[in-house]
């Protein structure tokens, strides 16, 4: 799936534009210089072309004086990382020096790149826009953000430049697709070394995605599957790796490819809010998790300190925490082989299909003994479940009132499923359909 990075100065409404595309109020948007101050990232689909949308605006950290520094970064990152490019300036202040530093390092990518003026809420600023052909950039889209005018233009002219990009992949489409993600410096590349460090001679690069990133596929010790993209294989020029918008940006290119992802923190620092940040995006993204706590070898370890450090991460990931945690050491390679024995399972689980008779003599025996709970003296009755047929496990519960079904009855279900069949480290996904 194509990544699109909405990249400007402050105040310009990026965030604004963000909700609009998603069709959601992910982002707080404040008259504020600078007030984005979290990771956005969502979805959003044109014309049956659906990519993913990163607000660059919560990267910004800092100061008014520090923030060329900062923006002049992510630009340079979105440009190595995205597919496209939508920049966007402000009408009613014109072109800023900052404005021309950006446009200055766009002019020298093949990117599709869009300068979104925003705010052009009336006839009479359309003029106002014309400075902007200044920067020679070629796809300039006059848009207000707060009232939707202008956006259809540019989402037209946005997926007509990523069908271009569109190719199919040219590696086995049956074989597992395992992405190697986590923050900077939790070693992401030692493990990758310890998987493919030693016997290269059956490891193969595969250049396939249209973004240039390298598959490698791996066979030995009787696994079959390909590495996505992971740290370590595809080469970088020099960028800041310490600022949080690298390694989301990165991670989010390989999850989306990817059917598993080994998910790695690092001992000594615990979960940290940045790799909450990055399971978020795998869970969303529906994508089987195996949870590697790397760097054990340099832990003092005491009679409980295993489990103590295990329930802290289960309570952090909750409610999505049925996830296989190891403990392992990439570098003295320390449980390397159980945590490609569990991706295996993970993938396995990923890709079952239950049989509707089985399914249906399961859950509705246990929503017979546990009916939903009468919502305003109305009673739902559930008469039929069936398994979806998605890339990873949804299930759709057919009833007479599917409004009156509390969230606190879904988990419950979900539970019920996951108590019954094996899908450890697999998100999914429960629909409630008028029958």
């Amino acid at each position: 799936m194509a990544i699109v990075a909405i990249v400007g100065r402050p105040n310009v409404g990026k965030s604004t534009l963000f909700n609009r595309l998603t069709e959601s109020r992910a982002a707080i948007v404040q008259e504020t210089s600078g007030v984005t101050r979290d990771r956005h990232y969502g979805k959003a689909d044109w014309n049956g072309v659906e990519f993913s949308l990163i607000d660059t605006g919560g990267y910004v950290k800092g100061s008014d004086d520090i923030f060329e520094g900062e923006i002049r970064k992510q630009v340079v990152i979105a440009l190595e990382e995205a597919n496209a490019v939508i920049f966007v300036v402000d009408v009613e202040t014109g072109i800023t020096d900052l404005d021309e530093s950006v446009a200055k390092l766009l002019r020298k990518t093949k990117k599709p790149t869009f300068v979104v003026v925003n705010k052009v809420d009336n006839s009479e600023r359309i003029n106002d826009t014309y400075e902007f052909y200044n920067f020679g950039l070629e796809n300039v889209v006059n848009i207000s953000a707060i009232n939707g005018s202008g956006t259809g233009e540019l989402l037209d002219g946005l997926t007509d430049a990523l069908k271009e990009l569109d190719k199919p992949l040219e590696i086995d489409a049956d074989l597992p697709r395992i992405a190697i993600v986590g923050k900077p410096n939790v070693g992401k590349s030692s493990f990758t070394n310890a998987l493919i460090g030693e016997d290269r001679n059956i490891v193969t690069d595969i250049s396939g995605t249209t973004r240039d990133s390298i598959d490698t596929r791996l066979n030995m010790f009787g696994f079959d599957m390909v590495l996505v993209d992971t740290a370590g294989i595809r080469k970088k020029s020099k960028v800041h790796e310490d600022i949080e918008f690298y390694s989301v940006m990165r991670s989010i290119r390989s999850i989306e490819s990817a059917d598993v992802c080994v998910f790695m923190i690092d001992a000594q620092d615990g979960i940290e809010k940045q790799d909450l940040s990055i399971f978020s995006v795998i869970e969303r993204n529906k994508k089987g998790i195996v949870l590697l706590v790397n760097k054990w070898d340099l832990i003092d370890k005491e009679t409980n300190t295993m489990k103590e450090f295990e329930d802290d991460i289960r309570s952090k990931i909750a409610p999505f925490n049925d996830v296989p945690i190891l403990f392992v050491s990439a570098l003295t390679k320390q449980r390397i082989h159980k945590a490609l024995e569990e991706v295996v399972e993970v993938f396995e689980n990923r890709i079952q299909k239950i049989p509707t008779s089985k399914l249906n003599e399961y859950m509705l025996g246990v929503i017979e003994r546990f009916p939903p709970p009468a919502n305003k003296g109305k009673f739902v009755r559930i008469k039929f479940v069936t398994q979806l047929p998605t890339h990873s496990p949804s299930f759709a519960f057919f009833c007479n009132l599917p409004q009156y079904i509390p969230d606190s009855y879904k988990r419950f279900l979900e539970n019920k499923l996951r108590d019954k069949y094996n899908l450890t480290g697999v998100p999914i996904r429960i629909f409630f359909r008028k029958k």
